[in-house]
């Protein structure tokens, strides 16, 4: 069997096991079985549990970026559309492979230099989103001191809320599904639908920042600490 063959197997069969148990728990043993493998053939091929658990990171990390920048490639389209293609390639790709997604999000436990993959693919998607969201701001026409005070965080913003989107999404699919059957639903929600909730809580205010309509709060009366109770009045001596 071809070596990149044999090493797609070990990592899937890893990619399970540290989905399942966590970096800690997992086993090497199990995880040799579970590839159809020895366990010297992994070490031979991987080096050390630590060089597995990054081979698995990366590939996942990799896998993720790609579906990313594959639904956002399209041209001719305006900025929401765009978005909302990456949005439905993210949750599209989030759903198909879960436990690789339990990876990344372990791995951000894990501290270095695990972590630190993370922490790159992450500035890799804001990016993606910031360019998205400045095009957007400027075919709005919105002030540019405005757009760049405001676009970076935004754009962090929504990636931190599609991360826990997802999460919440591949939750349907397993712990709920009998809670929802009861309910008289069960199926989880679709990549489409899922990137329409997102669109549809950030999109609008997006919009209207875009044309210089930013939210404030309401004034209101300046507050001061509350007043002593008035001393209960009566009759002298009564």
């Amino acid at each position: 069997m071809p070596r990149e063959v044999r090493e797609r197997q070990m990592l899937d069969a890893a990619v399970a096991a540290f989905a399942r148990h966590g970096y800690q728990a997992a086993s090497m043993d199990d995880i040799a079985e579970a590839a159809g493998v020895s366990k010297p053939l992994v070490y031979l091929y991987l080096k050390s549990k630590e060089d597995l658990f990054m081979a698995c990171v990366r590939r996942e990390v990799g896998a993720l970026v790609a579906a990313v920048r594959e639904g956002t490639r399209a041209r001719g389209l305006t900025a929401d559309q765009q978005l909302w293609r990456g949005l439905t390639a993210f949750f599209a790709h989030t759903a198909a492979r879960p436990d690789g997604v339990a990876v990344l999000y372990r791995a951000r436990t894990q501290g270095e230099p695990f972590a630190r993959e993370v922490a790159a693919m992450r500035v890799e998607v804001v990016a993606i989103v910031t360019a998205l969201l400045g095009q957007a701001a400027k075919d709005a026409g919105c002030p540019s001191e405005l757009a760049e005070r405001e676009v970076s965080g935004l754009a962090h913003a929504l990636v931190g809320a599609a991360e826990s989107l997802a999460e919440w999404a591949n939750s349907r699919t397993a712990e709920h599904f009998f809670a929802d059957e009861a309910a008289g639903s069960t199926t989880a929600p679709s990549a489409k639908e899922t990137a329409a909730t997102l669109m549809n809580f950030c999109w609008a205010g997006l919009e209207n920042l875009m044309k210089g309509a930013r939210w404030t709060p309401a004034p209101g009366p300046a507050r001061g600490p509350a007043p002593a109770p008035a001393p209960a009045r009566g009759r002298p001596g009564g």
